[in-house]
């Protein structure tokens, strides 16, 4: 090697490991999880309509998984899988209480494991939630399809600013509805949970006692409530329609399919509709976006970033329209698919395509913070993708809805197998909207096997 070269590598080197080590390390974790946020609604996704710019700033200082996966299908085993790092049930501590053994507060505001909305909300309960987790905890009430406003029902077509007769707790049409309300959203619970974790990190700031702030905001899960102005970004002729081929659901096992399709719930009547519910959603989105900004400017502005690792995701995605789909609750991947972005002092930032899932949450936590990752955690840690996005700390990521049947997901496919032996087999390089079902393919078999066989060995491990 030239002289020139050997020394300028020396000097890099030397460089670098000054930095590696100036680096302040890894005393506190804000863990931010949206509710029923489908990645492709963000721009650090690929969306070019839906404005989120405080979640883009995060991704620019963030580790983004292209690839990452839920657990669950819904909220309740979603939330309760990555808190304990567990495919099924509760064994093990959960996150917060593993870490308060390990000289942690923890903090709860507003919903991190499973609470009905609107139910719950407007009660303000605590809902499934597990106490030991935390050492305070606090809840976020909102008026939910109550509040004043302009409201909408979409799959009736129906729009009255009257505070009667409108869908709310356990009613059937109530995932239709939309609100533009009146005033600046200071009454909503996403604000309300901005505001206190904001007071959160106020108190925590000069405290020797490191901290776990897990903020849970429950946009853009329905009903679409949020400030008029933010409804006025959507114009809801600009929003595309989901592009549904004729028969598409024809190669879909029974199922497969979600309980809620616009035929069924009526939205199918009133086609402008179904692009309006896509801009409500939009603007829910955005209102839960500048929530999240208010708590990454405090972090800034206690000079806490350099000193915390943050996570951001959501509990599962969401179908709005696709193959006719509404809601959740299926293994295809505008539901299982979730948005991702680990944002960690001294590590990498980017992207990856390394596979991951919520499970993984856990351990990574331990792991960056120096705490013993406990035996019951069947999660990877992803420390190692945060040093190299190239690298891989699994094969395939997994997803289950035990009453109907699992997924596998590899880079190149997906693989659902239902408790009737249906299957779906997608290759997601060339058909990313999952349209055409390769289960049947002769050619394919060999690729079928080797996904079932994978699959075969994720329902051991989940069921251990």
């Amino acid at each position: 090697m030239h002289p020139f070269l050997t020394l300028s590598v020396i000097l890099c080197g030397l460089a670098f490991t000054a930095i590696a080590r100036s680096a302040e390390p890894i005393r506190n974790v804000l863990f931010i999880i949206a509710d029923d946020l489908k990645a492709n609604a963000l721009g650090a996704y690929g969306n070019e309509i839906c404005q989120t710019p405080n979640l883009d700033r995060l991704a620019s200082r963030s580790m983004v998984f292209d690839l990452a996966f839920c657990q669950g299908t819904w909220c309740a085993p979603s939330r309760q899988s990555l808190m304990h790092s567990r495919y099924i049930g509760n064994r093990g501590p959960t996150l917060g209480k593993h870490l308060i053994a390990h000289g942690r507060y923890s903090a709860r505001v507003g919903k991190i494991f499973h609470m009905r909305v609107p139910g719950d909300i407007i009660d303000g309960t605590d809902g499934r939630d597990v106490p030991e987790t935390w050492t305070e905890r606090f809840n976020c009430k909102g008026q939910e399809a109550h509040t004043p406003g302009l409201y909408r029902l979409l799959n009736q077509n129906i729009e009255t600013r009257a505070p009667e007769n409108r869908q709310s707790t356990a009613m059937p049409h109530r995932m239709f509805v939309s609100v533009e309300s009146d005033g600046d959203g200071s009454a909503q619970p996403d604000w309300k949970a901005a505001e206190k974790a904001v007071e959160i990190l106020q108190a925590r700031a000069d405290s020797p006692e490191p901290f776990f702030l897990a903020v849970g905001f429950v946009r853009p899960h329905y009903p679409s409530v949020a400030p008029a102005e933010h409804f006025r970004r959507y114009p809801f002729e600009k929003v595309p329609a989901p592009v549904v081929p004729e028969g598409d659901i024809n190669d879909i096992p029974k199922p497969g399919r979600a309980p809620t399709t616009s035929e069924g719930c009526g939205i199918a009547k009133f086609p402008d509709n179904i692009r309006k519910m896509r801009a409500d959603y939009y603007a829910t989105v955005t209102f839960m976006d500048e929530q999240l900004g208010k708590v990454l400017d405090e972090l800034d502005r206690r000079k806490l970033r350099d000193s915390t690792l943050i996570i951001f995701t959501s509990d599962h995605g969401y179908h709005l329209g696709e193959h006719d789909f509404w809601q959740k609750s299926t293994l295809h991947e505008d539901v299982i698919r979730v948005p991702f972005l680990i944002s960690a002092p001294g590590m990498k930032t980017g992207r990856t395509r390394s596979l991951a899932e919520l499970a993984d949450i856990y351990p990574t936590v331990c792991d960056l913070l120096g705490v013993p990752i406990p035996e019951s955690a069947q999660g990877e840690s992803l420390k190692p993708v945060l040093q190299d996005p190239e690298a891989k700390v699994r094969q395939a990521a997994f997803a289950l809805n035990p009453p109907k049947g699992h997924a596998i997901r590899t880079d190149e496919w997906a693989y659902m197998r239902y408790r009737n032996g249906e299957e779906e087999l997608y290759r997601m390089s060339t058909d990313p909207g999952q349209i055409e079902n390769l289960a049947s393919r002769k050619e394919l078999a060999g690729t079928k096997r080797e996904l079932k066989r994978m699959l075969d060995e994720k329902v051991a491990q989940a069921t251990k």
